[in-house]
This record gives C-alpha cells, sequence and structure tokens, in this order.
C-alpha cells in the first residue's frame, strides 16, 4: 500500500516537530497561555485579539488577562498535535483496510490512536490542573511514546539489507535504550517543576558535589507545582535533588552510550551507528551543561529536548535491527 509508508514518514517527522512545540510553549511559560481546553478563551479558531472579544474573556475567565503572544504558542501546538492525531486515526484505517498486503498486524496502529487518545486527555488535564507536575510529565512521555511507536511502524516498512553478526551489541544496545527512557522521564519531572537552574553551576552543585536534598519532597508525585505534598512551598533542596538526580542519570546515559559507540565503532557494519550515537551524545552533553551554565537560553532548552528524542529514535531503530538478526 504506497500511501502507508509515507504517511508513517510524515506522522515521524511531525511528532518530532508537536515534542519540540510543546518543549517551546513550556520553557517560554506559555502552558497556560490558553485557560480552557480545546479552544482559547472559548475560540477554536484562533485567540481573542479585538478588543471586545478581550473583554468577553476576561468576563469569562476572571483574572486571567489575554496574552495573545502566549495564546498563539499553546494553540499553535494545538493544531500541530491535533494534525498529528488524525494522521495516525488514517494509519490505523488504512493498517485495517489494507492488513494483508502490508503483512503486519493492524493492533499497533490502533494502540497507536489510544495513545494519542491519552495524550489530548493529558492535554487538557495539564490545562485544567495548571501545570500539575506529574501531569505535565506523563504528557511528555506520551509524546515520546508516540514517537517511539511511530518509529517501530517506520523501520516496519523498509527493507534492511543484512548486517555483520550482532553478538555483543544486545545487551549494551538494550540498556542504553531503558537508560534514556529513564532520563528522558527524569528531564521531563525536571522541566516540570522548574528545577533545571536549582543547580547554577558546573560541575558541582551549589559549589558542591553533594548538596543538601529532599528526596521525598522531590518525588512525591500527588503534589500541585510548586507545593509540597502538605501544601506548603516546595524547597530548594527538594528542587536541587530533582536536578541532581538528572545530573547522576546523564553521567549514566553517558557512560552506557559511550560503550555502545565505542563497541560499534570497531566493526564496519556498524560503524556508522556508532559514530552518529556519539556524536548526538555528544551533542546532548554540550547542551545540557550550556543550560546550566547560560542560565537556561531558550533555543538551547528546546534543542535539549529535540535531541533528547532524537537519541531515543536513534538508539529504538538500532535495537530494531539488533532485533532482527535473532530471528
Amino acid at each position: 500500500m504506497r500511501l502507508y509508508r509515507p504517511l508513517l514518514l510524515l506522522a515521524t517527522l511531525l511528532a518530532l516537530g508537536v515534542i519540540s512545540l510543546g518543549a517551546y510553549v513550556r520553557l517560554s511559560d506559555a502552558g497556560l497561555g490558553c485557560p480552557d481546553w480545546p479552544g482559547c478563551y472559548g475560540h477554536l479558531i484562533g485567540v481573542p485579539d479585538a478588543a471586545h472579544e478581550q473583554a468577553a474573556a476576561l468576563q469569562a475567565f476572571p483574572g486571567k488577562p489575554v496574552e495573545e503572544h502566549k495564546a498563539w504558542k499553546e494553540m499553535v501546538h494545538r493544531y500541530f498535535a491535533g494534525i498529528l492525531g488524525l494522521l495516525i486515526v488514517c494509519i490505523a484505517v488504512l493498517a485495517w483496510r489494507h492488513r494483508r498486503s502490508l503483512r503486519q498486524s493492524p493492533w499497533l496502529p490502533t494502540l497507536l490512536v489510544g495513545v494519542v487518545g491519552m495524550q489530548a486527555l493529558l492535554g487538557m488535564w495539564t490545562v485544567t490542573l495548571l501545570l500539575k507536575p506529574v501531569i505535565v510529565s506523563a504528557h511528555l512521555l506520551g509524546g515520546m511514546t508516540t514517537l517511539a511507536l511511530l518509529v517501530w511502524l517506520l523501520l516496519r516498512q523498509r527493507q534492511h539489507g543484512p548486517l555483520s553478526p550482532a553478538g555483543g551489541l544486545r545487551l549494551p544496545a538494550a540498556l542504553a535504550l531503558l537508560a534514556l527512557t529513564v532520563q528522558i522521564a527524569l528531564g521531563g519531572w525536571v522541566s516540570s517543576n522548574y528545577a533545571a537552574l536549582a543547580c547554577s553551576d558546573f560541575p558541582t552543585c551549589l559549589g558542591v558535589w553533594l548538596p543538601e536534598m529532599d528526596f521525598a519532597q522531590a518525588f512525591h508525585m500527588h503534589r500541585e507545582l510548586g507545593q509540597s505534598a502538605d501544601g506548603a512551598l516546595l524547597s530548594n533542596a527538594a528542587l536541587t535533588a530533582i536536578h541532581w538526580s538528572h545530573r547522576v542519570g546523564a553521567l549514566i546515559v553517558a557512560l552506557i552510550v559511550s560503550l555502545l559507540a565505542f563497541m560499534m565503532s570497531s566493526r564496519p557494519d556498524w560503524r556508522t551507528w556508532g559514530l552518529l550515537l556519539g556524536a548526538l551524545l555528544l551533542v546532548q552533553i554540550g547542551l545540557g551543561i550550556a543550560n546550566i551554565l547560560l542560565s537556561l537560553p531558550l533555543p538551547v532548552a528546546v534543542a535539549h529536548n529535540l535531541v533528547a528524542a532524537l537519541l531515543l529514535t536513534v538508539t529504538l531503530a538500532l535495537n530494531f535491527r539488533l532485533w532482527q538478526k535473532t530471528r
């Protein structure tokens, strides 16, 4: 079915764009640019810009004046996410209609539709629950899951040539994928709690290697943004614990991915994979350090999210190839 693969490719690229847009909206403090969902101050198309529209919006949402630049950021993100959702529904329909010619189960595209539906709910709760950290983090992980499933479906449509034996690569590749997944979750927790600048120096944190930290409050899931479980202001020690944990995770990922890249560099058929992984890892480390030393500039912070998605994509594709060799 000729249309199926181009739609998968388009959806995969769009998923990368939606992840980047989501990071841009969150990091530019526009996550509540629209106080309602799915529209914006009641507008499904556009945002209130005329004086009478803004007056009506203020009456409908007291205490929440329209900030057009933030509202537009949020709505553009919603529009692109909506287009992605429609594409994924089309992919699932095609997978069922042409399941014999495609020679793959349509249940994975169907699962993907369910993930997108859950993403829509998380997007709504992100607004209605006022950026509750566990919801925002789950929304990020849902976006990454959507990307991963699209990549997996796309890879299944390609014809792959034979590669040299992959003995010894499967375990470190699987560990790299696991470590990256955990690290992305930690990164989402840092972002959703606004803890990116809890440590403003590098490689130490607040001038020491082991600063004062409160892990119990840092990783308590059921709390509001900026608050502890009992409703008090979230302490600096808790924010520091969140940031410091992400740094430790980055070190673990760097060690595992570096080892994997080094192992692949000595095998001709896998050398390109190793170089690509190594290059993405170096860029990601550089972006992470720059975020700290430059006080989280928006382009660098958004790029950090995008490269994380690319690292996940490449590592998943590598595991796919290695898994094929066992079949």
